[in-house]
């Protein structure tokens, strides 16, 4: 797993890629996660194994990319996203979004939408910034975020995330639960009955929300936000096979 890096825009985008098969699969990480997580690299492996092409990358300010994360935003993690994925891959691809990257996988495909064949995505978290970190601020929280222009928020990982009125207002720029969004391409979403950070509801409102023809939701029992268990793993592989087979058909 040989780490790379974009250099473009006074930015450098660290990447893992490797070419082959007829698609190229690209992972979207989440909020303040990097490209070495498990999902991450176990589908990696996967591809490699089966000669699929593979795209991971670190957004800016996260993992080994450069930048300052406070300083970033959801439009300059789709500009990353964009950038890494016109520069290095060609061909048909196919989106594996995780919780933020679920989101981001929709706003790539708004852009790309004439190379995205298939969207898989998991414990997808569209419109969080709005929907989940300003609904649920206390009074106290958004006046200290108004005035001081960042918050810090207790995580379940080892440091509190910090979240900028920057964060929150561009987020807003990038919302896609309060407009029509249509997706031609076959999609699959995978949700965990038990996780804390997405709750069950918010797949089902995406569910609702998506203008699709050949559109799944699958709940797994007992699975957490990290859907990174061997049994997890194995229903994220069976549920690539199974888009591919989509697609290849179609």
């Amino acid at each position: 797993m040989t780490i790379e890096y974009l250099t473009k825009n006074n930015k450098s985008i660290a990447y893992s890629a490797k070419a082959g098969g007829a698609f190229t699969f690209i992972f979207l990480g989440g909020f303040m996660s990097d490209m070495m997580g498990s999902k991450a690299t176990h589908l990696e492996i996967w591809a490699e194994k089966n000669h699929y092409g593979f795209l991971r990358f670190d957004y800016s300010g996260h993992g080994q990319s450069s930048g300052v994360f406070e300083r970033c935003n959801i439009s300059d993690w789709v500009q990353d996203a964009y950038e890494i994925i016109t520069e290095k891959t060609k061909g048909p691809i196919i989106l594996i979004g995780s919780s933020m990257g679920g989101w981001i996988s929709f706003l790539i495909y708004q852009k790309l939408k004439y190379r995205v064949v298939g969207i898989i995505t998991i414990a997808a978290a569209p419109d969080f910034t709005e929907d989940f970190f300003w609904l649920n601020f206390s009074d106290i929280q958004k006046s200290e975020l108004l005035s001081s222009g960042k918050i810090l928020l207790p995580s379940d990982y080892d440091e509190p995330y910090p979240i900028t009125l920057t964060l929150i207002e561009d987020g807003r720029k990038n919302l896609i639960l309060r407009t029509p969004l249509n997706v031609l391409c076959p999609l699959r979403m995978l949700q965990g009955t038990e996780d804390k950070s997405v709750e069950i509801q918010t797949a089902v409102k995406l569910l609702n929300h998506v203008d699709c023809e050949n559109m799944h939701l699958k709940l797994v029992a007992k699975a957490d936000h990290s859907f990174s268990s061997p049994k997890c793993l194995k229903i994220l592989e069976q549920t690539i096979h199974d888009i591919m087979l989509e697609v290849e058909t179609s």
